[in-house]
């Protein structure tokens, strides 16, 4: 692994907060080993092209990438002549993704992601993973193509990372249990009856992290949990048996192995981003961050309890498509979204959400082919969440 000095960086979502926060380490690495010392590749982003202007002009990347072409005049008006390239639309952004950077933060949220974070997975660079569907709807895929080309996938979610941190591979076969931890949401001590009649407005309260709506919803039902279930599952090459979930308010704890002897590594943290991106920005070393230490004393207390999957079904239901395979998945993950899109809508309950999703994977999609199976290739991805999002609508439909 090159030294933090001779890193060329490229960053895929560079407007967004896990794009500004990997942006923040960066500008303490600068202060610390000179301006000229990181090399900006590339930066991507999808509509904010006045933060990507003000990012650029900042960092001076050698190329910027914009999803949104309607907005590419601007773009290159804004940055002619400081001598950076441009580019535009879903292609300009494959290109960011596939020039010579050694250091990749994938932080694209969405499907929107998958095309360049395989595009760089075959780079064999270090690959700084923020791009949850990658895994979800094709980790198969993603493992496969890292391994064939010597990529590095780095973890950035707090709970992976924290994972990766005391997780062995070397000693896999020792490993006993792999437990991801979750706040519980807004939601963690309501009753069922209640909990049916939550609004959009309180299903987003999250009382810990501060995330977008879609986001808040699967952490309020729980399936944000259940995907990064199935993420950790392609990280760490473990079986289903062994992952677990244990709902742990304080946030503090983000993951735990347990090894077959009895011994049980964990990490600890604050709730901030910075931490586990600078961990993988530094990996397989350590820097200094501005981040707060954090204080047990002042917490005083860290509690741990089992989910109740009677009052967040969701979880059950990831727990279930992750046993059949990566197209139950993807089939899984599209049909939350667009679930979760109409509840905050007010056109679904909260239980409906994972009632919905529930029916997509026991049904099929609308010539009633099943999700059994793991995806063929990148299109055949594509196919299947398609299919998923439109059963999923016809199901709406009908309610």
């Amino acid at each position: 692994m090159s030294s933090q000095s001779d890193k060329t960086v490229t960053i895929l979502g560079a407007t967004g907060s896990v794009g500004c926060a990997t942006l923040d380490i960066l500008r303490q690495q600068r202060k610390e080993l000179g301006d000229d010392a990181i090399v900006l590749e590339a930066l991507s982003a999808n509509n904010n092209w006045q933060k990507l202007v003000e990012l650029a002009l900042e960092f001076r990347p050698k190329f910027v990438a914009l999803a949104e072409p309607a907005h590419a005049d601007d773009l290159i008006e804004a940055l002619g002549g400081t001598g950076i390239e441009i580019g535009s639309g879903a292609q300009a952004i494959e290109e960011a993704a596939a020039r010579d950077a050694n250091w990749v933060m994938a932080a694209i949220t969405g499907a929107a992601g998958l095309r360049s974070v395989l595009t760089a997975a075959k780079r064999g660079c270090s690959l700084a993973l923020a791009n949850k569907e990658s895994l979800v709807c094709a980790g198969s895929l993603l493992v496969e193509t890292c391994a064939r080309n010597g990529t590095t996938l780095l973890p950035v979610d707090s709970e992976h990372n924290a994972i990766f941190q005391v997780f062995d591979p070397t000693k896999k076969a020792q490993v006993r249990r792999v437990i991801l931890t979750a706040s519980g949401g807004p939601f963690l001590h309501w009753s069922k009856p209640r909990i049916a009649k939550a609004t959009p407005a309180e299903a987003i309260a999250h009382p810990v992290w501060s995330m977008g709506a879609k986001i808040s919803v699967d952490s309020a039902s729980l399936m944000n949990k259940g995907l990064e279930l199935i993420e950790a599952r392609h990280l760490f090459d473990v079986s289903p048996s062994q992952l677990e979930v244990l709902v742990h308010p304080q946030s503090v704890v983000h993951g735990l192995v347990e090894y077959k002897d009895g011994s049980m590594l964990a990490q600890l943290g604050a709730p901030d981003m910075r931490v586990p991106i600078a961990s993988a920005w530094a990996w397989p070393h350590r820097i200094q961050t501005s981040c707060e230490s954090l204080s047990l004393a002042d917490i005083g207390r860290l509690d741990f309890e089992n989910p109740d999957l009677e009052r967040f079904p969701a979880l059950g239901l990831a727990i279930e498509a992750m046993k059949i395979g990566g197209n139950a998945c993807n089939a899984l993950s599209a049909a939350n979204e667009i679930a979760v899109a109409s509840f905050l809508q007010g056109e679904l309950g909260f239980f409906q959400i994972a009632e919905t999703v529930e029916y997509v994977l026991d049904h099929g999609d609308d010539e009633g082919d099943t999700w059994n199976g793991e995806p063929e290739g990148i299109d055949y991805v594509f196919d299947v969440d398609q299919r998923a999002r439109r059963a999923c609508q016809d199901r709406i439909a009908t309610l």
